[in-house]
């Protein structure tokens, strides 16, 4: 597939030279196409290196061939990443004064733009205008993820990692990348539930579902057919979730209803991943009307609260043959013990295939753009541990479930006959 990839004046520059690597090594013929701006980021000479292909800029280079036409009427395929607030600006526009600009006007194939900018620039009505209408016109938009910007910054803006850009373009002309979880039928809940107490308030936490989504979307990345039960999760942070044809997104709100959905999915899923915070307790009575304050007794009210079914340990009482179970574990240690002692109890406990274990706070783990996550199987053990961001921690969750399961060890001992 001849691909071209533009490439614009951003920091996550960075990132594209990994997404060209990627799509070269999946033996596509790319050409990139980077603007001024965007050699003062990545060289040159770096791009034609992981290319294989001459590099230019201007639209006066190798006039005999048209190349300004050419590489737009040659293409099946064009990724802009990052794209600038700046270059969605021009292209909503039309304005051509650049190779790139006269590439995307020549081309009829899909065109893929991957946004990069800070939080204020991506949020300005202008550039949300531009993107309705690129949208409109047949533009796939992938990202951009909220997380840490450059200069301390934090929010949406974030390029999508170059992997998740790759499985997007590949599935807008209907191609796909290869991946060791391909064939498996996978089940994640993310988010928090919410347990009324009447019409108005709830009994909640604080997760934003960012790690279970990342879980969900590794997975897809790497071939997997994806079931994404989400509960409570804003619908900027499904965003990307929400545009993958290999991701299916079913909703729920209480533990309970949680548990009857993931309980419906489980039964035919190879992997059930349960990462997400689901509420201890429920309201004894919920009140059909809002609790007046005027009507409340002198000193305030007091809710009496029962114990909501343990969703984790049932799927796993409930499991079929050859699926694997893993749970996660938000956890505060208390003085005297460790994360890995409530890990092990819990783990015991529940008879989880594997136990992610992270420690939680005011300022970690909830509503933050990284995790730190200690992976244990059945017997206890420690089978991995990453720290980084939701994806990073994501990816090492699959690689410790692939180890574990009885059909890739299977595949490995075909492979590695002794």
């Amino acid at each position: 597939m001849f691909v071209v990839v533009g490439v614009t004046g951003g920091i996550a520059a960075y990132k594209t030279v990994q997404l060209v690597r990627l799509l070269v090594k999946a033996g596509h013929e790319v050409h990139v196409v980077p603007t001024d701006d965007a050699l003062r980021f990545v060289g040159l000479p770096t791009w034609e290196a992981i290319s294989r292909h001459p590099v230019t800029t201007s639209v006066h280079d190798d006039v005999a061939r048209v190349r300004h036409v050419s590489l737009g009427q040659s293409a099946d395929l064009v990724i802009v990443a990052p794209a600038t607030a700046n270059t969605l600006a021009k292209m909503t526009a039309g304005i051509a004064e650049d190779l790139l600009g006269t590439t995307l006007l020549a081309t009829t194939a899909p065109v893929v733009v991957a946004p990069a900018m800070h939080t204020e620039m991506w949020r300005h009505p202008a550039t949300v205008h531009n993107m309705a209408v690129l949208r409109e016109r047949g533009v796939i938009v992938v990202g951009p993820e909220d997380g840490e910007l450059t200069g301390g910054d934090s929010g949406p803006g974030r390029m999508s990692e170059p992997e998740v850009v790759l499985a997007a373009a590949l599935a807008a002309v209907g191609a796909s990348a290869p991946g060791d979880l391909a064939g498996l039928r996978v089940v994640v809940s993310a988010g928090g539930t919410r347990e009324p107490i009447d019409p108005v308030r709830f009994i909640g936490n604080r997760s934003s579902g960012r790690q279970g989504i990342a879980v969900a979307l590794a997975a897809a990345d790497r071939g997997a057919d994806v079931v994404l039960v989400a509960a409570h999760v804003e619908e900027g942070v499904l965003a990307e979730a929400s545009v993958r044809p290999s991701v299916r997104i079913v909703s729920a709100g209480t533990a309970e209803e949680l548990g009857t959905v993931m309980a419906a999915e489980a039964a035919s899923a190879d992997v059930v991943v349960m990462a997400a915070a689901v509420a201890d307790y429920r309201v004894a009575e919920v009140s059909p009307l809002k609790r007046s304050k005027d009507a409340a007794p002198e000193g305030g009210i007091t809710l009496d609260l029962v114990e909501n079914p343990d969703i984790l340990a049932g799927l796993v009482r409930g499991r079929r043959g050859g699926q694997t179970i893993v749970g996660f574990a938000a956890e505060t240690p208390g003085e005297g013990e460790t994360l890995l002692d409530r890990g092990r109890r819990k783990a015991a406990r529940k008879g989880t295939d594997l136990l992610a274990v992270n420690e939680v706070g005011w300022a970690r783990g909830f509503e933050s753009p990284d995790n730190a996550v200690t992976v244990i199987d059945a017997a206890g053990e420690v089978v991995a541990a990453r720290r980084g961001s939701k994806r990073d921690v994501a990816e090492a969750l699959w690689d410790a479930v692939l180890a574990v399961r009885p059909d890739q060890q299977l595949t490995q001992s075909r492979a590695n006959p002794k």
